[in-house]
């Protein structure tokens, strides 16, 4: 497409607001190649000829010349640079050397693995037929499968026998390969590379649990008499080397210098306009996603909308459709996990052939899911990471024609710190991907779940860490785990606990949200944001409808909902106590004390508001009566400044709303210097807290046990400080807007704050 176009007609339209406020052009980069010091197997090499690879690209020779050399490699190389050649090469020319090879192949999600099943045939069919040519270099249509919770159960037996390359999931790895790790025997003693693919997807609590479930698979290929190499692809992101060693345990070499050809591409921000002369509030982003959707597909642009949240998708859709003519309207469609995997085909093959030409989806399209080449891409709102960001522009311009990608703003203080700081996003990649392995209430059910598949001995301490004697202490204590003669093996009555550990939340427990008009299940909600999302009164969206929660039944954990027609949705309030445990660290930063230890947070789901659709307007507010939730974890939190308490009383500022309006502010940045989503953190700022005898504010992992953002907020926090003054001072409101210093989530309804008293705290933190 002609991107530069298409931004002078959207500037040319009636109703523009001087919305864009940066572009950005990527220009057209040439392909590098490079070469390989060891040839590829000769029935490879001729392959890829006939498949029109004359050579490989510098990142991908680079990639593959460490893992002949043996190494553990992570190609960290931005979306359509080839990375998933590297990983097809590796595996094919051992499979073709030596027939007993074996390759796993872990994506995280069911619909990448089908794509990559596609891929991977595509490059090895003409293989299947050098049985003259290359004596020994076959490769059977039978020796490449799919192992998923799809797979018919009448194929499972045969793919365990025949398959040499297996395509799964971290959560079939997890759920059905691991604990019959017997059936897989030949697989586990032969396997000599394992793929990883998406690697910058494995952070926070589900990367934490991914890391446990590979230390499982390593101690197990151990135990075969296998050691195989680890592969890892990943989005670009600051620490590639160090989480790749954090998910597997092993050393890594880092291939992150891209040598792939790619189109001009133009990037735009797009910063919703004021509502007010205030300037306190934008227009919606979602509104604004539409108006751009809309626009392209009416052009007949090939697009794809991301959108946040399931809810936001639904809502994006709903208002596209309503600004399309009857047959473009029939052309979009939106494109979100929960939906039932035959309409995920559907879509993607509908997507793929043409009939449609706009989706509007969720991260679940993020992944490099083949839906055919995009000319354009919309991001509503920053999704949390400069790598995430990146990834989704990505989607579009996958081929060497020109392409577009606008970033809408929302009203928070990360993307408004972005509008006004374009630089830090284009040359400057601060993400770091965090896990915490070692978390014991992630790491204990995955000691029991690997005492299930072999005993536990001292030894294992090289797969699972130092504290694998503690935690084992504690499951002994705790009546889970039995030594017999230096071995711990589960008690009897312990039955397959890998079907009680669901690595993708922190509770194995969901609430069932049902029809209670059709008596059918529409969708399940994790228990830890059940009471966030389906409270009695919440207005649930499934597939573009929306359903009302009549009831929540918390002892057999079903919401009840019935379809509904409001024009409203609706956002929990909910307010957060928190009690200091235990101090692990602090140091001195500006002349400030910062502090980092273990807390217990409280946290209690109060109420709601309605807001309606489209102007976000707040129209009702009710209470709720629900049971408190408790957890601990890791925090951050730090001293105030003498002097800045002294100046704010002597201006006659609140001291307790520049406290209020600092907490926010800093929450919502930090997401720029940890791979992390501002849902995943929280905080607390009050004028006395009485663990500490002094006015503190608090910002902590939102998740038991904690997964390190809060320690990389104290270990940047002189950074966090400059980026949130910057962000809150750059701000044109006059008191506080969502922009800077109020926050959607506050239990107190964002109440008090005081943007001027939290400016002078935040001078003098970084005086």
């Amino acid at each position: 497409m002609d991107a530069a176009a298409f931004l002078h007609y959207l500037a040319a339209l009636p109703d523009y607001r001087q919305q864009i406020v940066h572009v950005e052009r990527i220009p057209r980069q040439d392909a590098t190649p490079g070469e390989l010091e060891s040839p590829l197997h000769p029935g490879l090499q001729t392959c890829l000829e006939s498949l029109g690879i004359s050579a490989l690209y510098s990142h991908q020779a680079k990639a593959v010349n460490a893992i002949f050399g043996g190494k553990n490699v992570i190609i960290a190389t931005p979306s359509a640079s080839g990375k998933t050649l590297c990983y097809h090469l590796a595996t094919l020319d051992a499979l073709l050397r030596e027939r007993n090879s074996r390759a796993l192949y872990i994506f995280p999600t069911k619909a990448l693995a089908q794509d990559q099943l596609r891929s991977l045939k595509q490059i090895a069919r003409p293989l299947s037929s050098r049985v003259t040519a290359y004596p020994g270099g076959v490769v059977s249509p039978d020796a490449i499968a799919v192992f998923d919770g799809d797979t018919p159960q009448n194929e499972r037996a045969k793919i365990r026998r025949r398959a040499s390359i297996v395509l799964t999931n971290p959560d079939m790895l997890h759920l059905g390969i691991l604990p019959h790790h017997q059936s897989w025997a030949r697989l586990f003693r032969n396997l000599k590379y394992v793929v990883i693919d998406e690697t910058h997807v494995y952070r926070g609590v589900f990367g934490s649990h991914v890391a446990n479930v590979l230390r499982r698979l390593r101690r197990l290929c151990s135990s075969y008499g296998s050691a195989p190499q680890f592969i890892c692809s990943s989005a670009t992101i600051a620490n590639p080397e160090e989480h790749a060693r954090n998910i597997v345990g092993l050393p890594f070499a880092a291939v992150v210098e891209d040598g792939s050809p790619h189109g001009e591409k133009y990037f735009a921000f797009w910063n919703p306009p004021f509502l007010d002369e205030a300037k306190t509030s934008r227009r919606s982003p979602n509104s604004e996603a539409a108006l751009l959707m809309s626009a392209l597909v009416q052009k007949g642009t090939r697009s794809l909308v991301f959108a946040r949240t399931r809810k936001l998708t639904e809502l994006i859709y709903i208002y596209t459709q309503g600004q399309l003519s009857p047959p473009l309207a029939d052309r979009i469609s939106p494109y979100r996990a929960g939906y039932l995997p035959e309409d995920r085909r559907r879509i993607e093959r509908q997507f793929f052939d043409g009939e449609l030409l706009g989706l509007v989806a969720t991260t679940a399209l993020e992944l490099g899911i083949n839906i055919g080449d995009l000319e354009a891409t919309v991001l509503t709102g920053y999704p949390g990471s400069i790598a995430s960001a990146w990834q989704q522009a990505g989607r579009s311009g996958r081929s060497v024609d020109g392409s577009l990608s606008i970033l809408i703003a929302q009203e928070g203080p990360l993307d408004q710190y972005l509008m006004n700081n374009p630089d830090f996003f284009f040359s400057r990649n601060f993400d770091n991907a965090i896990i915490n392995p070692g978390n014991p209430y992630i790491l204990k059910p995955h000691l029991l779940c690997a005492a299930w598949e072999k005993p536990l001995c001292d030894e294992d301490e090289d797969f699972f860490g130092s504290n694998t004697g503690t935690m084992i202490a504690e499951l002994e204590q705790e009546g889970t785990l039995k030594r017999y003669r230096e071995r711990w093996y589960p008690i009897p009555s312990i039955d397959y606990p890998a079907r009680d550990v669901n690595i993708r939340a922190t509770s194995a427990q969901n609430y069932a949200v049902i029809d209670h008009r059709e008596g059918c299940l529409l969708e399940t909600v994790e228990a830890a944001v059940a009471f966030f999302l389906i409270h009695p009164g919440a207005i649930y969206l499934h597939q573009g409808e929306s359903y009302l929660i009549k009831d929540l039944d918390l002892a057999r954990h079903i919401a009840w909902a019935e379809p509904n027609t409001a024009d409203y949705y609706t956002q929990s309030m909910d307010i957060t106590a928190l009690r200091v445990t235990s101090l692990i660290k602090e140091k001195g930063c500006h002349r400030v004390k910062v502090h980092f230890g273990d807390v217990d947070v409280t946290t209690t789901v109060v109420g709601f508001k309605r807001k309606r659709q489209l102007t976000e307007e707040v129209i009702g507010q009710e209470p709720l009566d629900l049971p408190p939730q408790n957890f601990p974890t890791k925090a951050l939190w730090f001293d105030l400044p003498q002097k800045a308490m002294t100046r704010i009383v002597d201006a006659g500022l609140d001291f307790r709303g520049g406290l209020h309006a600092c907490e926010h502010a800093a929450i919502g940045i930090l997401p720029l210097f940890a791979l992390c989503d501002r849902n995943d953190i929280g905080g607390v700022s009050t004028a006395f807290h009485p663990d500490t005898g002094k006015a503190q504010i608090f910002i902590y992992d939102a998740y038991p046990g904690g997964i390190g953002i809060a320690e990389k907020g104290f270990e940047t926090i002189a950074e966090l400080w400059q980026a949130t003054l910057k962000a809150v001072g750059a701000c044109p409101c006059t008191d506080g807007c969502p922009s800077c210093v109020q926050s959607p989530k506050c239990g107190n309804n964002n109440q008090p704050l005081d943007k001027a008293a939290a400016i002078v705290l935040l001078k003098e933190l970084v005086a």
